[in-house]
């Protein structure tokens, strides 16, 4: 009975450590890159918005670079002419009020920034965009907006940056 075990555990182990999978490949993101690519590069993001935070477009250019270089399998970023190309500009930073109250004052205030995003895949040019993404955050009027706004750019921006990615490499 014991020998009957052993033999049954190690057909088992033999068995499954002899099966790989050689033609499908899996990623923890999901995301999918053309095989032919091994750059990319991302074109600084220049602040056309009304409103303009000083750091924003480095901010947002750089956190774009740390995005695609964590997430992605490509070897190297290139100043320009990646294999994959990302460009565009910050389109909108907009304060508004919202949640109004009795007196006609608002509780609350909406931080809404917007990004146009040109992304260029020449080796599958249906995967390749030109898309505007934004989203918002709505902050209390208790504190001053110095004091929400260097972490709604920072949440907002990660928003926007999953936004960009989702729509660049993920085919769900």
């Amino acid at each position: 009975m014991r020998k009957a075990i052993c033999l049954t555990i190690l057909l088992t182990t033999i068995l499954f450590s002899s099966c790989k999978l050689r033609s499908v490949s899996y990623t923890m993101t999901g995301g999918t890159i053309p095989a032919e690519a091994k750059t990319f590069s991302v074109d600084f993001f220049q602040n056309k918005a009304p409103i303009v935070v000083p750091y924003l477009s480095s901010y947002f250019t750089e956190e774009l670079k740390n995005k695609l270089r964590d997430q992605t399998s490509l070897d190297e970023i290139t100043d320009m002419g990646g294999d994959l190309t990302f460009e565009g500009q910050i389109v909108g930073y907009d304060l508004k009020p919202v949640d109004i109250q009795r007196n006609e004052t608002a509780a609350r205030t909406r931080l809404t920034i917007t990004v146009r995003v040109k992304y260029t895949n020449p080796y599958n040019k249906k995967d390749s965009f030109d898309t505007t993404f934004s989203h918002y955050i709505d902050f209390s009027n208790e504190r001053s907006l110095d004091s929400y706004e260097e972490q709604l750019i920072k949440d907002i921006t990660k928003v926007i940056l999953e936004k960009i990615y989702n729509k660049a490499f993920v085919n769900w």
